[in-house]
């Protein structure tokens, strides 16, 4: 989701060290404690006691850190230049803070509620969270061929359903419909012994023999499936982080080989002059 940004190949110095000033731990740390603040101060507004008493200094304090955030990203834009845009994380951060700069009044009072996706904000500046995020990213394709697989054992069990229960039991089996909300609420396993299968035993005391494939493969196959698909992700971007960094090393590795081989020919060349 991220391209990396290296301030240092800005050609003026002075943006250089502004962008290593600006993603330097103190700065980011900084606007981590800046983000809780103002997490905990929308929480705070919405208790009318609290606004009665505090609202005015609440409110200051809210456009303060949001001239920060926007002073921020100001900053950013003059480091970075057009490479700013290259990082998703970056363009994320931009968007939740024009959202926070839109007028919420009259029509768009709306509006005001998405102040709250500041908070998304710690999303982009915890590292941790980071890689969590971009383990889900990196895991959507395969995570979306097992909702596929999902979606056809839904409708399979469905059919059978509705086929074998839906005249005797039309509140849960009726039609297809119904049938794949019943088959939802076995899966997630909300009272569906006593809501769903235990009613139908009397009728069916066979009915067993549904169910419990049907809750094997949804309820169990299917769930550790997306976790081996997520680990699996968050291995891969641990291992492109450690390939890079080992590029990096070989990188300065020949570069400290090529000086030094430049100081053993020219100490050479001076033992060869007279």
């Amino acid at each position: 989701m991220a391209e990396s940004l290296d301030p240092t190949t800005s050609p003026p110095q002075w943006r250089a060290r502004l962008g290593l000033w600006l993603e330097g731990p103190t700065f980011s740390r900084f606007i981590i404690g800046l983000i809780i603040i103002n997490a905990a101060i929308l929480g705070l507004e919405t208790s009318p006691s609290i606004m009665a008493q505090t609202g005015g200094a609440l409110l200051w304090l809210n456009k303060a850190i949001l001239a920060v955030f926007v002073l921020e990203i100001i900053l950013k834009l003059v480091a970075f230049g057009p490479r700013f845009f290259r990082s998703g994380w970056n363009i994320f951060d931009f968007l939740i803070v024009g959202i926070s700069l839109v007028p919420a009044s009259g029509p768009l009072e709306i509006l005001r509620a998405l102040r709250v996706l500041r908070v998304l904000r710690l999303l982009s500046q915890v590292p941790k969270l980071r890689l969590i995020i971009e383990s889900l990213m990196r895991a959507l394709p395969g995570m979306g061929w097992t909702s596929l697989l999902l979606m056809l054992v839904f409708y399979v069990f469905a059919v059978m359903g509705t086929m074998m229960f839906g005249e005797e039991f039309p509140g849960l089996w009726g039609n297809l419909g119904r049938s794949l909300f019943t088959l939802f609420q076995v899966m997630t396993l909300e009272s569906w012994s006593t809501g769903v299968a235990r009613p139908m035993f009397d009728a069916y005391p066979w009915a067993w023999v549904y169910f419990v494939p049907f809750i094997l493969v949804s309820s169990f196959m299917v769930l550790n499936l997306f976790i081996a698909i997520i680990v699996t992700a968050t291995q891969s971007i641990h291992a492109d982080e450690e390939e890079e960094q080992r590029l990096q090393l070989m990188a300065t590795l020949e570069r400290i080989e090529g000086r030094l081989a430049r100081l053993e020919d020219r100490g050479q060349g001076k033992i060869a002059d007279p």
